[in-house]
């Protein structure tokens, strides 16, 4: 087991107590298990129960620069997508009124 393997389960122990999702004697027993292990196996009482690590990227809309989380952005122009889709809507009209006229 590394250090930097350690320091990344520490910092997990630390985040989770910070979140109060662990209380102090659980914590502290967590820590000391971790810092006497010498094989990976032994590490399994020391994660168990901890929220999983993030193993993706944020999306790019997400961190975009546009503003923060849970603000509402500016309001965007959807002429073009508006004539799409009402012409689409035209033209299925139109065919089902064709198809009903020549098999009426």
């Amino acid at each position: 087991m590394t250090d930097a393997e350690r320091d990344q389960l520490s910092s997990r122990l630390n985040a989770a107590f910070t979140a109060g999702t662990l209380d102090a004697e659980d914590y502290q027993a967590r820590l000391d298990t971790l810092f006497a292990a010498q094989r990976l196996g032994q590490l399994v009482p020391v994660v168990q129960g901890l929220p999983p690590l993030q193993t993706y990227n944020d999306p790019a809309i997400v961190s975009s620069p546009g503003g923060r989380p849970g603000e509402v952005s500016e309001q965007r122009s959807a002429t073009g997508v508006a004539l799409v889709a009402v012409g689409g809507v035209l033209l299925l009209v139109l065919l089902i009124a064709v198809l009903l006229v020549i098999l009426l």
